[in-house]
């Protein structure tokens, strides 16, 4: 691990070095695209990117005869104007469901949205460069989205959660066996995600400086690397304070030395760990609801929402740029206040 630089920074140098892997891959007029890109999205918007488009490329190597025979890498640009509207409908057709090294993948609406997104900033560019004469891309409508049902925790949910997080109350034996170890570790880091409704990227990345005692708050890095504070209350205040105090006995490995929350192995922790710990530890209270540390933040959100009524607030806090995304996934609360509001106002005195 890199010394000196954050965790988010040495997440943006692996995702660079993986881009760079993928776009060898991919035909060499792709480069100007991610170079042109750079300035506006963030390395890990860009390594899905390029991850889409060589899933493309590959469709139309294999089911295309005009592709068929150049090598991937030897496309030349004029392969794009040779690309169909039709071409494009039939590859969103495929990527539905289809089978790469004997193993099955699908997509759902949102993956196929994804794709076509990417494909459709991809033609932009060499459109508007007027690199090529056609954008097929264009011409294919989005997946519409159906919305589900957001899944959070419920008020008695939450405490029985967080109790059964310091208790280890309804555990395997084996996973008693390393409560033991981590549960100030664990309360301190639910606790957090449910009592500031941080991202599970944002939770990870946290250094021991950069928790503020004197003010309640910790310094978080957003999608898009923008830095902010998030304040929180007394019960995250109280389990991070027990958890910095058996923290700070812990000899790291090399590298790790600021990391906040940390794994056994005395490493910093990682996304896939913590969604693990939060599965593991959500089973004991429900079954029936798939609980991810995004729903431990669709939680908070609704509780907060349900306490101030205020949707910017709610906005500022989650970190959403726009407030429509914070009024889509708390419509269920809007439309329950506006039905109080019709016996809010009294026309007569009774």
């Amino acid at each position: 691990m890199e010394k000196n630089k954050n965790y988010h920074d040495q997440q943006n140098n692996l995702n660079t070095l993986k881009m760079r892997d993928v776009v060898s891959t991919l035909p060499q007029f792709c480069k100007s695209f991610f170079r042109g890109i750079q300035d506006s999205t963030s390395s890990r918007t860009r390594l899905a990117y390029a991850y889409d488009i060589r899933v493309f490329f590959e469709y139309m190597h294999e089911n295309n005869s005009y592709c068929q025979k150049i090598d991937i890498v030897d496309f030349p640009i004029s392969i794009l104007d040779q690309i169909t509207r039709e071409d494009i409908e039939e590859y969103m057709d495929y990527i539905t469901y289809y089978v790469k090294d004997g193993k099955e993948i699908t997509n759902d609406e949102r993956g196929k949205k994804r794709k076509l997104s990417a494909l459709k900033s991809f033609y932009k560019y060499y459109y508007c460069a007027e690199l090529i004469k056609t954008n097929p891309a264009q011409l294919v409508s989005l997946p519409k989205i159906h919305e589900k049902e957001i899944i959070r925790l419920d008020v008695d949910e939450v405490a029985t959660l967080l109790d059964n997080v310091e208790e280890g109350t309804k555990l395997t034996k084996k996973e008693i066996q390393f409560h033991e170890k981590t549960k100030v570790r664990d309360t301190a880091l639910m606790t957090l995600l449910l009592g500031t409704g941080i991202r599970v990227s944002e939770c990870v990345g946290l250094d021991i400086n950069d928790v503020d005692f004197k003010n309640n708050g910790i310094k978080i890095r957003r999608k898009g690397g923008y830095e902010t504070v998030v304040y929180f209350g007394d019960e995250v205040e109280n389990a991070l304070l027990d958890y910095i105090t058996e923290r700070k006995k812990i000899i790291t490995l090399e590298g790790h030395e600021e990391a906040l929350f940390l794994s056994l192995q005395n490493r910093r922790i990682t996304v896939r760990a913590v969604e693990n710990l939060v599965k593991k530890y959500s089973q004991t209270v429900t079954t029936l609801k798939k609980i991810t540390p995004h729903k431990l933040r669709s939680t908070y959100g609704t509780s907060l929402y349900r306490e101030t009524g205020d949707i910017y607030l709610v906005a500022d806090v989650l970190g959403h740029k726009d407030v429509n995304t914070t009024r889509k996934h708390y419509a269920a609360q809007e439309e329950d206040r506006r039905r109080r509001a019709a016996s809010a106002v009294k026309l007569r005195e009774d």
